[in-house]
């Protein structure tokens, strides 16, 4: 890793799983420094998704300002979150847990993203892995809000790849398609880190148990326990994980094109989301801007998304290991 100045990065999530495999990444990475972490529903419901980051941070003995944000989609229904995935805890149930004394930060989501930006205009990363109502609220709070963060990483959507929600959607962007598709026109830079490349890499339970037996940490191994939940769904879904346990590493993703965007391979085009219907949550890449089409909301007006299609996954898997295996974490 190269001496470098950290890249300033509010985390959007609904820790999850794999929400808490990309914050100790992000942690443990010198090229990043996480100055807010952002709470949504989706995985969990809001109130489980701010537990979860303070405790998460707690036990690694950070202190980050976490805030709760939206509880619920802008237009559609709400969905109950899938316990069956990442436990009903949404840290694949564990069994217990030590006792911390960090207090969410007073602010609703959006308004924490809102005044770091302003403080800092230019310097903040947004990385967002859950659906898209914090990211929403703020556009609707600071309608400049595109200009004043440095850039926007999403973890959501699909191309080419097979949803995950419906044949053609992915579970961020269908749990709040409006969201989604007003994130997708403000016009930010940003860059969507989709199904396309986050099937494409498993991270096996057995790196984890080489991660916990190395730290011998509550930290790694909250972190374990709840890869091994999780990997025990996949394994259900998927014979080659079946073969050999482990679990698709899609929040992570987000974070390593941050540090290394040289390990995947990019389409860029306009982007919209599919609100109603059978559909509902499709994100859909205009591959020929060339073309003026008849159908409304493809106009040349539309701003450009870079979409990851293709990764480097050993690349990834090797930044992983290194970046966890490293002395990131403080010892009580």
């Amino acid at each position: 890793m190269n001496k470098q100045v950290p890249r300033k990065v509010i985390y959007d999530t609904d820790p999850g799983v794999d929400d808490a495999m990309a914050l100790y990444f992000a942690m443990a990475h010198p090229g990043i420094e996480l100055v807010g972490i952002t709470t949504t529903f989706g995985n969990v419901s809001v109130e489980q998704a701010a537990t979860n980051a303070l405790y998460l941070t707690a036990i690694a003995n950070q202190k980050i300002p976490v805030t709760k944000g939206v509880k619920s989609p802008w237009v559609k229904p709400g969905e109950p979150p899938p316990d069956f995935i990442h436990g009903a805890d949404g840290l694949g149930n564990l069994p217990s847990r030590v006792t911390t004394n960090n207090a969410v930060d007073p602010r609703p989501s959006a308004q924490l993203i809102v005044d770091m930006a302003r403080a800092q205009p230019g310097e903040i990363t947004l990385v967002a892995v859950g659906p898209l109502g914090n990211l929403a609220l703020a556009l609707k709070l600071e309608p400049e809000l595109p200009k004043l963060l440095r850039e926007v990483i999403i973890m959501g959507g699909t191309v080419n790849e097979p949803g995950n929600v419906s044949p053609v959607a992915e579970a961020n962007i269908w749990n709040d398609p409006h969201a989604a598709d007003l994130v997708f026109t403000a016009g930010w830079k940003l860059t969507m880190v989709g199904l396309d490349v986050t099937h494409g890499v498993v991270t096996h339970l057995e790196l984890f148990k080489k991660i916990a037996d190395h730290h011998k940490h509550v930290a790694t191994d909250v972190l374990h326990h709840a890869v091994a939940f999780y990997s025990n769904f996949y394994s259900g879904l998927h014979p080659h994980l079946a073969a050999k346990p482990g679990c698709f590493a899609h929040d992570l993703l987000a974070f390593i094109y941050l540090t290394n965007p040289e390990l995947f391979k990019l389409e860029t085009g306009g982007v919209r989301v599919v609100t109603e219907g059978i559909a509902q949550g499709q994100t859909m890449l205009n591959r020929r801007g060339y073309i003026n089409y008849p159908q409304p909301g493809w106009g040349n007006d539309l701003p450009a998304t870079d979409v990851c299609m293709q990764v480097d996954a050993p690349g990834c898997l090797a930044l992983f290991e290194k970046t966890l295996l490293s002395d990131w974490l403080k010892k009580n």
